[in-house]
């Protein structure tokens, strides 16, 4: 699975839109005028208000020359975006110069430009923006004019409280700075990883759909070469016995008649059912799923069969749609077993009237203790990436999307996957894939994904579907 684009090189534009940036500084105008407003007319403080009032007004003159200069859809570039968030802090720093400096409750709004950076910007960006609001936050405990208040009588708040103040807005910035970057990267990293987990499911489906296409077309020839077949036995008919003109007659019905014989083992009726390749049993599945990695280094044993004391009815084996998404997660979890294994992977599927299980144990070292609550997520590996001449198919692996990808195609089909160590004294890991019976042979849930054939070419097509 190639690397998405964005996790090769930082990209140069940042996910803030104008458009959010805009709207966001309009919300921090009506709030800046209402509340100098409330305290120089309401409550009657005195305070600077006409330079207020022009600090105020620079924002909203911005917000229309933006408005102006870019589309409302324009995608801020990261250096642009950090210059308009840095001048969000230099302008409130400055509000809160003219009102009494840190002694002024909205201080702790200089979290809020800081916030934004650390879900929209690279972490250095938001670093640069932390320690400028920062700093402000430090200088406004010794630089500011008198907190408004009432006529003739000042308010002047011990240092103690002043540095308290610091601490509270420092680790708050902090705190929400480094919670949001967090969010914000795991939402990318399971963005991309969907992403890359629709492509390779869309390369599955391509495959499985040219089944569908090679019938159709198998189909179609019939008819002419039916008519070359009638046609070349008239012609025999006609034709001198024992000369040249006979025998390409006869050597032309005889390539006719071995055509049409080829592509009866292609053509099937849309209403035929084809058990090789629309149902399939759990031995058939856990087959064509292992089949590509049989003969590597590790042996692969495989042991089906129902549970202990079942009915006749739980002992048949299972038989459900062939599912391009279950069979390439099931492959790469057999490849995983087959990479770490010493000398043997084995394979068990067993049955009953409620569920359908499969397990994959390999003998290899088995999963570090550090890694078992996180594999499973996107970008998430134990398995250093190959060396370019180490690459399958032209693509890198040891990525960390293979188990992710398996897992998500898997829980799609209406399976759960639990992934555990042996116990001692055998060695290795094991994994569990368990589906409701029901499920696993219910039509209707085992289609997550649909592609729609088109005469003229291939068109797959992405729809949701139960399980």
């Amino acid at each position: 699975m190639a690397l998405p684009e964005r996790h090769r090189k930082e990209p140069s534009e940042s996910r803030l839109r104008l458009q959010t940036a805009v709207r966001l500084r309009w919300f921090a105008v009506a709030g800046q005028l209402l509340t100098v407003g409330i305290v120089y007319f309401v409550l009657g403080f005195q305070l600077p208000f006409g330079i207020c009032l022009a600090f105020i007004a620079l924002s909203a003159w911005l917000n229309v020359f933006l408005r102006i200069r870019y589309p409302a859809r324009t995608r801020l570039s990261n250096s642009l975006a950090t210059w308009l968030l840095a001048y969000d802090i230099l302008q409130l720093a400055g509000l809160l110069y003219l009102t009494g400096g840190i002694d002024n409750p909205f201080t702790f709004l200089l979290v809020a430009p800081v916030t934004v950076s650390a879900a929209t910007l690279p972490l250095r960006n938001t670093i640069v923006l932390g320690v400028l609001a920062a700093s402000a936050t430090i200088l406004l405990i010794w630089y500011h004019l008198p907190l408004p208040w009432r006529y003739g009588a000042g308010l002047e708040l011990p240092m103690l409280y002043k540095l308290g103040a610091l601490s509270s807005v420092l680790a708050g910035m902090t705190f929400l700075a480094l919670y949001v970057w967090r969010i914000a990267k795991e939402a990318r990293q399971m963005s991309d990883a969907l992403a890359a987990t629709e492509l390779v499911l869309a390369r599955e489906q391509q495959l499985h759909a040219l089944d569908g296409l090679a019938a159709a077309a198998a189909h179609e020839l019939g008819t002419p070469l039916a008519t070359i077949t009638l046609v070349t036995k008239e012609l025999a008919r006609e034709a001198p016995p024992g000369t040249p003109f006979a025998d390409d007659i006869a050597l032309l019905n005889a390539q006719a008649v071995r055509c049409r014989e080829i592509l009866k083992k292609l053509t099937r009726s849309p209403s035929e059912s084809d058990p090789l390749h629309a149902r399939m049993s759990v031995t058939q599945l856990i087959d064509e799923a292992a089949g590509p990695y049989r003969g590597f280094s590790a042996d692969i044993v495989v042991n089906a069969g129902p549970e202990a004391a079942v009915d006749r009815a739980g002992s048949l084996e299972p038989v459900g749609e062939r599912r391009p998404g279950v069979i390439y997660g099931l492959g790469n979890l057999v490849e995983n077993a087959v990479d770490f294994a010493r000398e043997k992977v084995e394979i068990t599927a067993r049955w009953s009237t409620r569920e359908v299980v499969v397990t994959i144990a390999d003998d290899g070292p088995g999963i570090a203790p550090e890694v078992m609550d996180t594999l499973g997520e996107p970008y998430i590996t134990t398995r250093p990436s190959r060396r370019p001449e180490q690459y399958r198919d032209g693509e890198p692996s040891g990525l960390g999307l293979g188990f992710f990808i398996a897992k998500t195609l898997l829980e799609r089909s209406g399976a759960s996957v639990a992934l555990e160590n042996r116990e001692p004294p055998e060695r290795g890991a094991l994994i569990t894939i368990s589906w409701p019976r029901q499920v696993f042979e219910s039509r209707q849930a085992t289609a997550p994904i649909v592609a729609e054939q088109r005469p003229e070419g291939l068109d797959v097509r992405f729809e949701s579907g139960v399980g």
